[in-house]
């Protein structure tokens, strides 16, 4: 794959659910993309349709690990950095891999930046805010993260991975820029991957019981994919958003139950809901306020929940969604904790 002066992105975590659709705007934009993924939660079908594709390369690689050599000697003008498993049930499988993807693969990308002068952009979370003390949760609010509990691999991860990408900046190493994305759902998610979206649903098209944690009154808001790529494709290339990070999700708030209820009635399910014990940890209420990004930006999101649901539950319910169908009728068991990503 040749260089110049063309675009040329590296994309980690291109393999999983947001960043196959990075990797498919980024190309469809003119960007030469280069995806590293080590397919521990990423899937191979994802990125299919991009077999052959001249502006498109495949990397199986860990970002945990030193970089091929090849890639080190290629001058990337961007690098995105996602990789790192992005729900509960995926990122506390493994927690000293999930930390060690935030701490050591971010410094991997951090000194590949530095090495060829690129601009490196980081996808944090909204778990930085832990179960939030204040709402909705704008970018200065410091958190209330539990740093010994389970998730904590995940959250303190990120705020480390976060450190590291200022550190850098401050030192002028690395042009860097933070996105802390909120609850995102759409097609190509993992249908077992504990977060509520595609659990709800994909109980709902199986006709098994559909499972709420806790009485359903905690909120989120939910951004459907589309809308976080082209949020992430501005913060990458805007000026305005040095040296601060900025919130990107949906400000239309809803509680758990308020989202079962909308996804009864748009599948049509006869599915009996059921109420199980809240998890450790869970935040009860999380709203981003996006007043940042609306300012440097000029993002916010265009696609309702129903259309986005809509789309997401047409692709549960064709032959690209592989084996969501065998997960719910065999009774998998993923709490309903919505992660960030």
């Amino acid at each position: 794959m040749k260089n110049g002066s063309e675009r040329f992105a590296l994309v980690t975590g291109g393999g999983g659910f947001i960043g196959s659709h990075l990797c498919d705007r980024l190309i469809a934009d003119g960007v030469r993309v280069v995806c590293v993924d080590s397919f521990r939660t990423g899937r191979r079908s994802n990125l299919a349709h991009l077999e052959g594709n001249p502006a498109f390369r495949l990397v199986e690689h860990d970002v945990i690990d030193e970089l091929p050599a090849e890639l080190k000697r290629l001058r990337f003008t961007r690098i995105y950095h996602l990789a790192c498993p992005a729900s509960p049930p995926h990122y506390q499988e493994d927690p000293e891999h999930t930390m060690m993807t935030n701490v050591v693969g971010t410094r991997n990308m951090l000194r590949l930046a530095e090495s060829v002068g690129a601009r490196l952009l980081l996808t944090s979370t909204s778990e930085v805010y832990g179960d939030p003390e204040v709402h909705p949760q704008n970018e200065d609010y410091r958190g209330w993260v539990n740093c010994t509990g389970p998730r904590a691999c995940y959250d303190e991860g990120k705020r480390a991975a976060e450190t590291l990408a200022f550190d850098f900046r401050r030192a002028g190493r690395a042009d860097v820029r933070i996105a802390r994305l909120f609850n995102t759902y759409g097609p190509r998610m993992h249908e077992d991957d504990g977060r509520v979206v595609s659990n709800v649903v994909c109980q709902a098209l199986a006709g098994d019981d559909i499972t709420i944690y806790g009485d359903g009154s905690q909120t989120r808001s939910f951004c459907y994919v589309e809308d976080i790529v082209d949020g992430l494709l501005q913060l990458m290339e805007s000026e305005k958003a040095d040296g601060v990070p900025v919130n990107l999700g949906n400000p239309d708030e809803m509680t758990v139950k308020a989202l079962v209820d909308l996804v009864v009635e748009m599948t049509g399910t006869a599915s009996r809901v059921v109420l199980r014990p809240l998890p450790q940890d869970d935040p009860r209420r999380r709203k981003p306020d996006i007043g940042r990004a609306r300012d440097l930006l000029g993002w916010e999101p265009t696609i309702d929940v129903r259309d986005g649901l809509a789309r997401t539950i047409a692709w549960f319910s064709s032959a690209e969604a592989p084996g969501w169908g065998t997960a719910a009728a065999t009774g998998t068991d993923g709490a309903l904790i919505q992660a960030a990503e």
